[in-house]
C-alpha cells in the first residue's frame, strides 16, 4: 500500500552519523507535535538528486521556516556515512536539512515508495517524493512518476502547497 494524504506514517528507526558514529533516529518521536517536510531521493550522489532535489530545499529552507515548518528531513536508502558526506557536499548540513539513512529500506517499503531499476543499478531504492507531515499525519504528498524527474517534489513546488 502506498502512503496517502490523511494517513499516519508508520514508526521507523532511521540512522544518522553523530559524534560517536551511527545513531538511531526515532521518526515518530521526531514528528510528534511538529510540522515537518520529508523528501526522499533514489540515491545520494546521483544526478537529479544532487543537482536539483537537494538544492531546491536548500534554497527554500528559510521560506519553509517562515511558513511554520519546524524541520526538513531527507531520506534515502543509503548508509548513514554516505548521507553525512552527501549532506556536507550539497550544503544541506549548513542549511539545517537533516539527511537520514533508511539503510535497510524498511521505512520506504512500509510506505509503498520502494522501486527497483536494475539497468540503473538502483535496487530496493526510494521513489522521489516530498510530503508535509503534521504530528505524524501526511497533509500533502507529491510523488514523481519517474525517479529522473524533480518537479512536483522539489522545494519550490512543496513550498506552494504548504
Amino acid at each position: 500500500m502506498t502512503i496517502s494524504v490523511g494517513a499516519t506514517l508508520p514508526g521507523a528507526t532511521l540512522l544518522k552519523v553523530g559524534d560517536k558514529g551511527p545513531e538511531p533516529v526515532d521518526l515518530a518521536a521526531r514528528l510528534k507535535g511538529r510540522r515537518v517536510v520529508i523528501f526522499a531521493v533514489p540515491g545520494a550522489y546521483t544526478g537529479v538528486c544532487t543537482t536539483a532535489h537537494v538544492p531546491s530545499f536548500v534554497r527554500t529552507r528559510d521560506a519553509f521556516a517562515a511558513k511554520g515548518v519546524d524541520e526538513i528531513l531527507c531520506i534515502s536508502v543509503n548508509d548513514p556515512f554516505v548521507m553525512k558526506a552527501w549532506s556536507e557536499a550539497t550544503g544541506a548540513a549548513a542549511a539545517g536539512i537533516e539527511m537520514l539513512a533508511d539503510a535497510e529500506g524498511a521505512f520506504t517499503t512500509a510506505i509503498g515508495m520502494d522501486f527497483t531499476a536494475p539497468p540503473a543499478g538502483l535496487i530496493g531504492r526510494s521513489k522521489r517524493y516530498a510530503m508535509l507531515v503534521e504530528d505524524g499525519v501526511v497533509k500533502v504528498l507529491h510523488a514523481e512518476e519517474s525517479p529522473g524527474v524533480c518537479e512536483m517534489s522539489g522545494g519550490e513546488a512543496m513550498l506552494e502547497a504548504v
